[in-house]
C-alpha cells in the first residue's frame, strides 16, 4: 500500500484503515491520520456553526421583518432546530460551545450576512438578541 496523502485522500485512507486492522502499526501515516482525526471535530464543529447561523438567519428575518412571514421560515426555523438537536446529542462535546461568546459572533455574523444577502435588510444588532435557551426553545418565535 502505497497511495500518497496528497494524491488520493480517500484510498490513503483506505489503506490506512486497512492498515489498522491489520495491526501494521509501523506502516502507518501517523501525522496525516492525526490531522484527519482533528478535521473530525473541526467539521462537526463547522456543521454546528453552519445550522445555528441559518437558524438564527431565520429567527432575525422573522423578527425584523414580520411583513415577510410565512410557513417556508417556520419550517426552516423547526428543521435546523431539530438538526442542531440531533448534532448535540450526537456529539454531547459540542454543547460547551453554546456559552463561548466567540462562537455567538461567528455564527450571528454568518447569520445576518445570510439574511441580508436573502431580504436586502440590513439593519440587525451587532450581537444576537435572543438566548440559547430562546434560540433552542422549539416555541420561541421572536416577535
Amino acid at each position: 500500500m502505497s497511495t500518497s496523502y496528497d494524491s488520493d485522500v480517500v484510498a490513503w485512507a483506505n489503506e490506512q484503515a486497512a492498515l489498522l486492522r491489520a495491526g501494521k502499526f509501523s506502516e502507518l501515516d501517523i501525522e496525516h491520520i492525526a490531522d484527519e482525526v482533528e478535521d473530525v471535530g473541526k467539521s462537526e464543529l463547522r456543521e454546528l456553526e453552519t445550522r445555528m447561523a441559518v437558524l438564527l438567519a431565520h429567527l432575525a428575518k422573522w423578527a425584523f421583518q414580520p411583513e415577510r412571514r410565512g410557513a417556508s421560515w417556520r419550517i426552516t426555523i423547526r428543521s435546523q432546530r431539530k438538526a442542531i438537536d440531533r448534532r448535540l446529542i450526537n456529539t454531547p462535546s459540542l454543547k460547551p460551545e453554546l456559552n463561548d461568546p466567540e462562537f455567538w459572533l461567528v455564527v450571528w455574523g454568518d447569520a445576518t450576512r445570510i439574511a441580508t444577502n436573502e431580504t436586502g435588510f440590513q439593519d440587525f444588532p451587532e450581537t444576537c438578541p435572543w438566548s440559547v435557551d430562546q434560540v433552542r426553545d422549539p416555541d420561541f418565535l421572536p416577535d
